[in-house]
């Protein structure tokens, strides 16, 4: 078993309490440190327990190899290839526990270490000590090792001091640290919003530096920062985040909207709406958010001398998901979600015949319906379908029947002058 260096010891703030971790984390921690290992829990569940957020994500850390691991937790599977580490299973919960690494840094001539040409690491199984796997975290308020059997804090990196400092904080020089990873640019930008804390001005310089980089990342890897920095309560402010610092265009395939302009007060109006509806607890898909993001450029692509050209509008909607494709790997069963909302668009402002009772037994009605009612705040549109749509709902079969015929009874023109998206285009 590897000594620790005891000059790491800080004393243990209260409010590291043992209930404030998972009961099944702490089991795989007493078990690694009878087996005659070392373990600690690390990183984020260690850090929100400090800012006093309720963590949920908890990973241990030990000095026991993959394969030791795996022996000692019958429920247990060894996953990764460029980080090799180990899945333990109760009936309801998952917990990551990684080997200590070496400071691959420093010992980039080791075999098991491959990096490309711009510095990434590909791959990386060379195991080390936990003075040396502090210092592979990205940032200080990350490199918290906590033992709670022994109630023991190690903090190499002033990381405690950092989180009172309320700072983000990079563990050695970060332009090295995001050659090596550049998925921390994002990292950094999402801990800042997520903790209230400021960017040091080095991780500044280097999202700015190195955030060209994030175009190396394979898609399916930034799917999933997508949905960490967009559906956690701060997706406006990772937004404009993101924005500043220039790397939005490696997460979403939109077009650059000036101020106040519909492109970019829709985009706003759906970012907020997937805030306000993860606090107040309610449902959200990671689908019907890229379908707004999408949907500037989608009225874009579909315009034909400012009118919508319903044969572009239909040929663009699967180019738009290939080319964010590209970008994100947006699982397929995404895909026709998002063009039956891009659809539905239209059958929700003609309105024709019998359709709007088809339209409200469609799967899709009630995503598709929240979906106008962004367009409408953001293109401050006043034709009221809307709230037509809200009291078509609510009311009876009879009343169904009155407001159909007053519908055809206002109709004025043909009905391309009623859409919407003449507002959207303008």
């Amino acid at each position: 078993m590897n000594k620790t260096n005891k000059a790491s010891k800080v004393k243990t703030p209260k409010i590291l309490k043992e209930d404030k971790f998972s009961p099944f984390a702490i089991e795989i921690v007493k078990k690694l440190k009878q087996s005659g290992f070392q373990g600690y829990l690390v990183g984020g569940c260690v850090r929100d327990s400090l800012v006093g957020i309720k963590a949920k994500d908890f990973d241990v850390s030990t000095d026991a190899t993959p394969e030791e691991v795996r022996k000692l937790f019958r429920s247990s599977r060894i996953i990764g290839k460029r980080f090799r580490l180990v899945h333990v299973f109760s009936r309801n919960e998952l917990i990551e526990v990684s080997t200590f690494r070496s400071n691959a840094s420093k010992q980039s001539n080791i075999s098991e270490v491959i990096k490309d040409s711009e510095g990434k690491i590909l791959r990386d199984n060379v195991w080390g000590t936990l003075e040396e796997d502090c210092v592979r975290r990205d940032f200080s308020i990350n490199a918290l090792y906590f033992d709670p059997i022994e109630n023991d804090l190690r903090d190499f990196h002033n990381g405690l001091n950092h989180i009172q400092k309320k700072i983000l904080v990079s563990i050695g020089d970060p332009l090295v640290r995001f050659e090596e990873d550049p998925v921390r640019s994002l990292r950094a930008i999402r801990f800042s919003s997520k903790l209230n804390f400021k960017i040091s001005n080095a991780v500044k310089e280097a999202i700015y530096q190195k955030g060209y980089l994030l175009g190396n990342i394979s898609n399916a890897r930034m799917f999933d920062e997508f949905c960490k920095i967009f559906l956690t309560k701060n997706a406006l402010n990772n937004f404009n985040k993101l924005e500043s610092f220039g790397v939005l265009k490696y997460l979403i395939n939109s077009n650059d909207y000036a101020e106040d302009t519909f492109g970019l007060r829709f985009q706003h109006a759906a970012l907020i709406n997937t805030d306000n509806r993860l606090k107040a607890s309610k449902s959200i898909t990671p689908g019907f958010l890229i379908a707004a993001l999408l949907w500037p450029r989608l009225v874009e692509a579909s315009k034909e001398k400012g009118v919508l050209n319903l044969r572009k509008f239909f040929r663009s909607m699967d180019r738009i998901i290939r080319e964010q494709q590209t970008l994100t790997a947006v699982p397929r069963k995404f895909h026709g979600y998002i063009k039956d909302i891009w659809s539905l668009q239209l059958k929700l402002e003609t309105r024709l015949g019998h359709q709007p009772y088809k339209i409200l037994n469609h799967p899709r009605f009630r995503a598709a319906y929240d979906f106008l009612l962004l367009r409408e705040e953001a293109a401050n549109d006043t034709q009221g379908i809307g709230e037509w749509w809200t009291q078509f709902q609510r009311i009876n079969r009879p009343g169904k029947i009155e407001l159909l015929k007053s519908l055809r009874e206002s109709r004025n023109g043909p009905v391309e002058k009623k859409f919407g998206f003449l507002e959207e285009l303008s």
